[in-house]
């Protein structure tokens, strides 16, 4: 294979990036949510902007899940066989990483996502099927976020380790490894290795860790019974307790050890995450969603006239407001007529295109409350006599996630006990595609998490970029974007520490419904002006900031080119020995 994309590359040290799951493409199901869309995201700002950048990632060649939904509401999963040949492009290196005392053999697929300016960012997506390899091994790669506590382990060896060897056989010169989430951890185990004397302080000039997870639970941690069964002990076992926690191994904390910059992913997720791991250096910079690619086709056309130079430099969004209110109106109104024909076509529920629809389209899981809306059933019909509602979901649960299912199969019980007064569709099989016409089409974007468990969020900031507005619990990115009537509005109490949890739901819940019917309602149907004059702040002041180009901005100036000096000894900077 033609190896010139990577010659570039070869001019400067890089920044590799390495993510469980990479979402480019409806047609490369590599991606199960958030984690991997704002990857996706990263990678297209880092063409953009021109950055030496390559990201990492697995193959995943059976996919997340494709969703179905039965007749009686219930998610049934399918894998996904993707067409991985007329796709990537095999890359002629493999490498050996050790499991469970196995020799197992790694390939690599590249995908060269090229910028409009020409750029090319190679993603690089790592295979263990592999003839050489056991057929238990050659699975390792095969489904994203599936099996067992072992093989995830196992899929963590491949990415971080066999990750950072597939760099080094690509003879790429690394500035930083970008650690997105705690599974891509062990490459700091193979730099340690790297290094004379473990080198603690080497290694930490050389990671980046992002972290994502404001909840206990979502920490990746292994047994150390397991560790030694699967990984060995590549580094002294008590130097990986010291650095990965004593009584198990985990992979959050042993990034946090072994980085020299930490960040979360909003202002708030910052505070969240000293409280969980106090005497840790952490920052924040709260993500972007790539304005181009999350942009409708309508929208694009309007920016591209009025504000050019918009994609490459989101910021000019803020002068939105000159385009005129009739010009915004008919493009919505374009956006929300192809929504609601995916509806008619998929669901075949006709909705009304002059009706106010509320979106909420995320991963299916309890702390979301994807069924918040339905607290009051009685309340909703009230405001919807008053002023006609139509709400549009999607979103897949975890296939092990039975409370996520029971979710699903919920609002299809309310969507078929609430027609036709008021109509609710449940498109099925969430993905790229899906997400682009929901979050273009609807009128109001609905977003209820319980606080603090959002870290950051996204999806309000795509719906924004096409002058949707936001209706949502002050949480994760939201706490920054939302000033209150102007941007959109708020759900509850300004922080989770305003009562007791049951007092808080009772007040986000007397907050939902009493915006709704109050402000909400009659400002679509009378204050059509208004209403304008709101989703053009969407855009000016919401999308000009919230975009992955000002996220890869902060990275470039406080993560990536930022050089910490190693410790003083003897008036002389220590310049790190290698093996």
């Amino acid at each position: 294979m033609n190896m010139h994309i990577f010659d570039k590359l070869k001019n400067e040290p890089i920044i590799a990036y390495l993510s469980m799951e990479i979402a480019l493409s409806s047609d490369m199901p590599t991606y199960s949510g958030g984690l991997g869309v704002l990857a996706g995201d990263t990678v297209r700002s880092a063409a953009d902007l021109s950055l030496p950048f390559v990201a990492v990632t697995l193959i995943s060649r059976k996919g997340y899940l494709n969703q179905k939904i039965s007749p009686e509401g219930w998610q049934i999963e399918q894998p996904v066989e993707w067409e991985i040949e007329k796709i990537l492009t095999p890359l002629p290196v493999q490498v050996e990483v050790e499991i469970e005392k196995r020799k197992v053999k790694v390939g690599a697929w590249v995908y060269p996502w090229k910028s409009a300016r020409g750029t090319i960012v190679p993603v690089i997506f790592l295979d263990t099927n592999i003839p050489q390899n056991t057929p238990e091994d050659r699975s390792i790669t095969d489904y994203l976020y599936g099996g067992d506590s072992r093989y995830r382990l196992k899929q963590e060896i491949v990415l971080g380790i066999g990750g950072s060897r597939i760099l080094k056989a690509l003879d790429l010169e690394v500035r930083k490894y970008h650690i997105n989430e705690g599974h891509a951890a062990l490459v700091t185990v193979e730099l340690l290795q790297s290094f004379k004397n473990c080198d603690v302080e080497a290694v930490k000039n050389l990671c980046v860790f992002t972290t994502h997870t404001p909840v206990e639970a979502g920490h990746d941690k292994f047994p150390y019974d397991m560790v030694k069964d699967v990984l060995g002990e590549p580094i002294p076992l008590p130097l990986l307790k010291q650095l990965g926690g004593a009584d198990c191994l985990n992979m959050t904390l042993l990034a946090l050890n072994l980085s020299g910059y930490i960040n979360g992913v909003a202002k708030k997720h910052r505070e969240v995450s000293l409280n969980m791991f106090p005497g840790y250096d952490i920052h924040s910079i709260t993500n972007g969603v790539h304005s181009y690619t999350w942009t409708s086709p309508g929208f694009q056309t309007l920016f591209d006239h009025y504000i050019p130079g918009w994609a490459q430099e989101p910021e000019l969004l803020t002068r939105a407001d000159i385009i005129s209110n009739q010009e915004i109106w008919t493009v919505h109104q374009k956006e929300k007529a192809r929504l609601l024909q995916l509806i008619k076509e998929k669901n075949n529920i006709e909705m009304d295109e002059e009706a106010l629809t509320l979106g909420f389209a995320r991963r299916m899981t309890a702390y979301k409350r994807p069924h918040f809306i339905f607290t009051d059933v009685e309340r909703l019909k009230k405001i919807n006599r008053a002023g006609k509602l139509q709400i549009v979901f999607a979103g897949k649960a975890h296939p092990h996630d039975f409370e996520g299912k029971k979710l699903i199969q919920q609002i299809i019980q309310y969507s078929r006990e609430l027609s036709p007064e008021i109509k609710i569709a449940f498109l099925e099989n969430y993905n790229l595609e899906v997400a682009k016409k929901i979050i273009a089409g609807v009128d109001i974007w609905v977003n209820t998490p319980m606080r603090p468990l959002e870290a950051s969020g996204t999806s309000g900031m795509k719906a924004a970029h096409n002058g949707v507005i936001n209706f949502s619990v002050l949480d994760g990115w939201w706490i920054e974007g939302c000033l209150e009537g102007i941007t959109g509005w708020s759900i509850g109490p300004e922080s989770e520490e305003d009562g007791n949890p049951q007092e808080i739901f009772q007040k986000e819940i007397s907050d939902f419904y009493g915006k709704l019917e109050y402000v909400i309602v009659p400002t679509y149907y009378h204050h059509r002006e208004q209403w304008i004059k709101l989703m053009k702040n969407s855009i000016s002041k919401v999308a000009s900031y919230f975009n992955a180009h000002r996220m890869m901005e902060s990275y470039i100036t406080e993560a990536y080119f930022h050089q910490p000096f190693l410790p003083l000894t003897n008036g002389s900077i220590v310049k790190a020995e290698k093996n």
